[in-house]
Order: structure tokens, then sequence, then C-alpha cells
């Protein structure tokens, strides 16, 4: 029997083939796809729209997809010369050369896995802001005495939908793919009902002047009067929403033909979702009946969740029910849950390869792979475990989200940029084809944007330990196979 094509490389790269490699490349194509999740932005619409106005928000996700379609294609690039589930940690080291090889590997497995691992969080909350929604219209609204769940219950919700997504990540990554190929369809069919649907509802709608030239900042709301720096963070959603197609990189070990399917399913995926994205993005803004209500803290929503209200507004005012919101924001629900899902699988594969060159503590626990399934179980668990860990503080902070929104950018973003960079920088011979700003002003304990302090304290605890232990052990990846001998 022929060698798979991604495993024949893979053992060049010095691995031994230990996960199920089965996926196709639709599959991991499914899943890239719903990592990245077109309506995984939703929650940041409004803030983004109270910043700087629509034509910022409008203008800056395709600036955003411009520069993302170069980073998709040299990830692709080098995801076709090096398929292996460690990918951009992998990729820094090689790329790097042997002396900065192991110092670039460590900075960028660190990110990548503080980018990933949050990644989950972000979706944890933003599933359970919309089931919030959802449980808010369904008995009521907020003017008609409906239930708007409190913090704890808010936080029981994000701890179960980690718990769920944990659970189905440990059975075979064969379940994980044909609930993203569900995904799939999810998504492109919700996208084109909520896409062309909101706007026809909507009456009347926004003029495309004001979709595409109004501009305006809120410094009564935000306490920002500069305008640069309002574009800035209105610019947040779009960088936020176009990034994770790296997962297809994370899943190559386990995909048919990684080399080519790999960076198809990088690519693809990055298509798709800028351009599902700022459809999205256009039928919120068109379907707006009044901007300034939209943050009323006494409207149906309770001014929590912009784009429920939008919904909401559209179809009461045509049909004096808020029936129709509820389903479009189940369906954008169901986008959530699918990107959490995924966005662990990825994680799961990131701790996994780091473990596997003994980069993470206790890697002998994190390395095991389960006997039937051929899934990294505990590391699924540890990452489930860690996402819990940094939802905790939602009980006593508002600013929760937009911190694990700003450490799950720079991480996964840092992460892209190391190994890029040192493509750039190597010898053509030797290849083989963020955001830390506060958010709200005056700062105070319950508006300052805690990244800052988050990312620095992990990453000067993480060239600490390197500067002072890690340096002598870590070499970045550690070869399992003798490829000169066959031994395995």
């Amino acid at each position: 029997m022929e060698m798979d094509s991604g495993e024949k490389r893979l053992n060049e790269l010095g691995y031994k083939q230990e996960l199920r490699r089965e996926m196709s490349l639709f599959k991991t194509f499914a899943i890239t796809f719903s990592t990245m999740a077109f309506f995984s932005g939703t929650p940041l619409y409004g803030p983004s729209l109270l910043y700087a106005g629509p034509a910022s928000l409008i203008w800056g996700y395709v600036v955003v997809t411009f520069f993302t379609w170069f980073v998709g294609f040299a990830m692709a690039e080098i995801c076709s010369s090096f398929p292996t589930t460690g990918s951009l940690y992998f990729w820094a080291a090689h790329l790097a050369g042997p002396r900065w090889g192991p110092f670039a590997s460590w900075c960028c497995a660190w990110l990548e896995t503080i980018g990933v691992v949050s990644g989950i969080g972000t979706q944890a909350y933003a599933g359970a802001q919309a089931l919030q929604m959802i449980i808010l219209l369904s008995t009521g609204t907020n003017k008609g005495g409906g239930y708007f769940a409190p913090r704890n219950v808010f936080v029981s919700i994000y701890i179960c939908l980690t718990i769920t997504w944990a659970v189905l990540n440990s059975f075979a990554l064969q379940v994980v793919a044909f609930l993203d190929v569900i995904s799939v369809w999810w998504q492109v069919m919700g996208g084109f009902i909520v896409i062309i649907g909101l706007p026809l509802i909507a009456s009347p709608t926004q003029s495309a002047s004001y979709v595409f030239t109004h501009f305006e900042t809120s410094p009564e709301s935000t306490g920002i009067h500069s305008k640069p720096y309002t574009v800035i963070l209105s610019v947040l959603l779009s960088q936020y929403c176009l990034y994770g197609y790296d997962s297809a990189a994370h899943l190559t070990e386990e995909t048919k033909g990684a080399d080519r399917t790999g960076p198809l399913a990088i690519l693809s995926s990055i298509g798709i979702t800028s351009a599902f994205g700022w459809a999205y993005l256009l039928a919120l803004t068109f379907s707006i009946q009044d901007p300034a209500y939209l943050y009323d803290p006494n409207n149906e929503t309770a001014g929590a969740f912009v784009p429920a209200q939008i919904l909401y507004d559209a179809f009461y005012r045509r049909y004096h029910s808020g029936t129709g919101a509820i389903i479009f924001l189940c369906i954008i629900w169901g986008a959530f849950f699918f990107c959490g899902l995924s966005t662990l699988t990825s994680a799961a594969r990131v701790v996994y390869a780091l473990s596997r060159d003994g980069g993470i503590p206790f890697s002998r626990i994190w390395i095991k792979i389960h006997p039937k399934h051929k899934v990294p179980t505990n590391a699924v668990w540890l990452c489930a475990a860690i996402t819990i860990i940094i939802g905790l503080p939602i009980l006593k902070l508002n600013v929760v989200y937009t911190a694990i929104i700003s450490i799950s950018t720079i991480g996964w973003v840092g992460g892209y940029a190391v190994p890029i960079f040192s493509r750039l920088v190597m010898d053509e011979k030797k290849f083989k084809p963020v955001f830390l700003l506060p958010t709200l002003y005056p700062l105070r304990w319950d508006t300052f944007n805690y990244a800052p302090v988050a990312v620095s304290a992990a990453l000067t605890l993480i060239m600490l330990w390197w500067v002072l232990d890690a340096r002598r052990w870590f070499k970045g990846p550690v070869r399992n196979i003798d490829v000169q001998n066959g031994h395995i």
C-alpha cells in the first residue's frame, strides 16, 4: 500500500504517524471554516459601531481582509512544506535556522498556545451571551419582564458549553468532523437566510450613504476623543473575525495528502469567510432602525447585545412579533457552538504537539493518545480547564470578554508573525515547497483592558523560563523517528 504523501513528508521531518490519518479535504475545510465562523464577531459589532460609526466598521473589514490574504498565502506555502500538527512553532524552528530556531520556536509555541486556548473562551462567552438573549426575548423581553440571566447563570452557561465541547472532542476526530460538516451547511444556509432575509424584512433600511460614508464617534459613551484611536478600536472586530485559518495546519497529521489539502483548506476558508462576513456586516448595518436606541439599557435587549436589538427591531416593526429575531439568533448561536467546538479541536492539537516536544510542564500527561479514538484526550481537557478558569472573572468584571478577545488576537496573530518573518529572512535554497489598548475611558477597575497585564505577565514568565532554564533543554521540535535506519 502506497504511503500517503502527507505521512511521507511527516516521516521526513522526523515524526512517526501516531494520530489517525483519515480526514478528507472537505472535512479539514469544515473544521477550519467552523473555527473562523463569520458570525463569530457578532458580540463585537455593537462596540465597533459605537466607536466610529458604520463607515469605519465596513471599510475596516475590507482593509483587514486585503492584508489577511497576504498572511494566508504565506501560511499556505509554509504549510505545504511542513505539514505537521505543531504547525506554526515547528515552522518557526526550521525556518529560523539552527542558531535562532529554538528561541523562535519557543516564542511562537507559547504565543500560539495562548491565542488558541483563549480563543475557546471567546466562543464560550459569545455562545453564553447569545443564549442569554434568546432566553430574554423568549420570556417577554427586557421591557416585558423577560428573564435576563445574571452573572452566575451566565458563567454556568459558559462552563457547560466548554465541557460539552470537551466531551465531543474526546471521541474520534470523525465525530467533530461530522458535526463541522453540518456546521458548514448551517453557516452557509443560515448565512444566506440572515444576509438576504434581514434587509428585506427591515423597513425602512438605512441609506447607502449612512452605511458606507457615515463616521461618528461617541466620546460621551466611550470617553475616547481621538478619532484615529476610535478607528483602530472599530477595526478590532475585523481582525478578530479573520483569523483561525491555521486550524487546517494543526490537523495535517490527521489529513490525507496534507501537504496539498492543508493549504487548500486555509485559502478556501479565508475566501468564503471574508465574503460572507462582509455581507453579514452590511446586512446588519443596513437593517438598523434607530442607531441611538440600540444602546439604550431600557430597550428590549437591555442594551447588552446590539445585533439582537437590530434583529428584534426589524421583525417587530414589520410583524409586531420578535419570534423571527429569536430564530435568527438561534442560527447565530449555532455558529458560536460549532466555532467553539472546532477551536478546542485546534487548541488540543497545539498542546499535544508542544507536549510531544517537551515544551509544556508535565508533558507526559498531555501527550497521551486515547487508545481507541486516537485523539489527545488529556490535552483536550487541559484546554477546557484553562478556558473555564479564565472565564471565572466574568462573575465580577464586565470587561472580561474584551480582555479574552484581546489575548486571543495577540497570541494567535502574533504566532502567525514569527514563522512568516522567519520565512522572509531564510535562505531560499533551504526551503522546500494585536490588541492591547484600553477600549473605554476613563480608566477604572471595571473598564480597564486587562489583556496587556495578562499577556505581558505570561510572556515575561515564559521569557524568564527560557533564560533561566528552557534554553538549556528546549531545542524545538524533537524527532521521534529515525528515517535513515527506518526505526520508529
